[in-house]
């Protein structure tokens, strides 16, 4: 069978693009070196707009069967200043549901693989991709080892990269570049922790902050941020080290008391890193491949599948044409600048915010006196509110 397009890496963004693109007829060959199911660090938050592409790709019954729904927000700040903004209707802006939803990330991955399956894709587990190869300003395809060990060479029109933060397409072809931010999560679950509802819960207390996501009844995935200097000393007891700086946010060791940690911490980072447009043709980046910012504003799952719709419409246009050159794809990647270019501005803006506890708490205390303010911001943290609507809004409540 002749390969209209490889992609590699089956998690959210790829498997996105894989049911996509086999939709339009196209032939895909999608290879992950996992076998799935399997297990992923992840805040497993979903915004309230990405059930419109789970729907899309009919995913999102499934989903529905076992994510827990999420209403709003509950931010604490470091004086004890406590908000709570819900998604909801906001003028004109609606979001596709009213509630943002907790999953295993094991489970949503399981689910969008099954759904792949379900469609004529040439899935291939354990394959490791070790090499792109190249023939002068075109990907032509990869290199890659199967389960027993033997080489492959695969070749397509299009390659898409979907294999994450450690991409070995976008490192072979020299696109990532650090970001100045650097940070680690450090990823738990909590179990017996009182009161876990309808709402994600957020503690700010600079220079961390930490994120209780109820995933399922009576268990919690809990995300620490910490700047990456203060963690890399302790990468080789980071039980101790969650522990300890757990003890240093108040307000979240006194939410979590009585609960009990039930998995490993593990840990990820630098979290932020810049991803550059390929100067080749042939290749499309997605998901977490394409960069990543901080998972303050929980937008990583929506934004690999909004990538992933983004880059097959793209896919599907330049084949069909017969033109997979730079210039061909290279609208791609600027229409995926211009969807989160707001957002992003916006969390920087954030970052600022968090890392300075007097700015943190005079924000909150703003905030709490400014309910539709903040349900705004909620808004666009959510995926359905337009950023500029937010600066809109403070303006007007600064000349009322």
């Amino acid at each position: 069978m002749t390969t209209d397009v490889i992609v590699v890496g089956a998690g959210p963004a790829g498997a996105a693009t894989a049911i996509l693109l086999a939709e339009h007829g196209l032939s895909v060959r999608l290879l992950d070196r996992a076998r799935f199911p399997r297990p992923k660090i992840c805040g497993e938050y979903l915004s309230p707009e990405a059930p419109r592409l789970l729907d899309r790709l009919g995913a999102l019954k499934a989903v529905d069967a076992v994510a827990s729904p999420l209403t709003g927000m509950r931010i604490t700040a470091p004086d004890g200043t406590t908000l709570v903004g819900t998604y909801r209707r906001i003028g004109s802006w609606r979001p596709y549901r009213e509630h943002a939803m907790a999953i295993p990330r094991e489970a949503l991955d399981a689910i969008l693989v099954d759904r792949v399956r379900s469609l004529p894709v040439d899935f291939s587990e354990h394959v490791r991709v070790t090499d792109v190869i190249v023939s002068g300003d075109h990907v032509q395809g990869v290199e890659a080892l199967d389960a027993d060990n033997r080489r492959l060479t695969l070749r397509a029109p299009l390659t898409i990269a979907a294999d994450g933060r450690a991409s070995v397409i976008v490192q072979r072809l020299g696109l990532r570049r650090p970001h100045r931010l650097q940070r680690m999560a450090l990823v738990t679950y909590v179990e017996d922790v009182q009161g876990l509802g309808r709402l994600g819960e957020i503690f700010v207390d600079p220079p961390d902050y930490a994120i209780l996501n109820p995933v399922a009844p009576g268990r919690a995935n809990l995300s620490v941020v910490v700047p990456l200097a203060h963690a890399m000393p302790w990468s080789g007891r980071l039980d101790a080290f969650f522990a300890a700086r757990v003890k240093q946010l108040p307000h979240l060791a006194r939410r979590i008391a009585g609960g009990h940690r039930v998995a490993p911490v593990r840990a990820m980072g630098p979290l932020a890193y810049r991803v550059d447009a390929p100067r080749v043709g042939g290749v499309l980046v997605v998901g977490d491949a394409a960069g990543f910012f901080d998972p303050f504003t929980g937008e990583g799952i929506f934004k690999g599948l909004r990538s992933a719709e983004l880059a097959a419409e793209t896919a599907v246009r330049a084949l069909r044409r017969g033109d997979v050159s730079a210039q061909a794809l290279a609208g791609y990647d600027r229409a995926r600048r211009r969807a989160s270019r707001d957002k992003e501005r916006l969390t920087h803006a954030l970052q600022v915010v968090i890392a300075h506890r007097r700015l943190a708490n005079l924000t909150a205390r703003l905030l709490v006196r400014r309910q539709r303010l903040l349900d705004l911001l909620l808004g666009v943290l959510g995926d359905y509110v337009p950023p500029r609507a937010l600066v809109t809004g403070i303006l007007a409540r600064s000349r009322s």
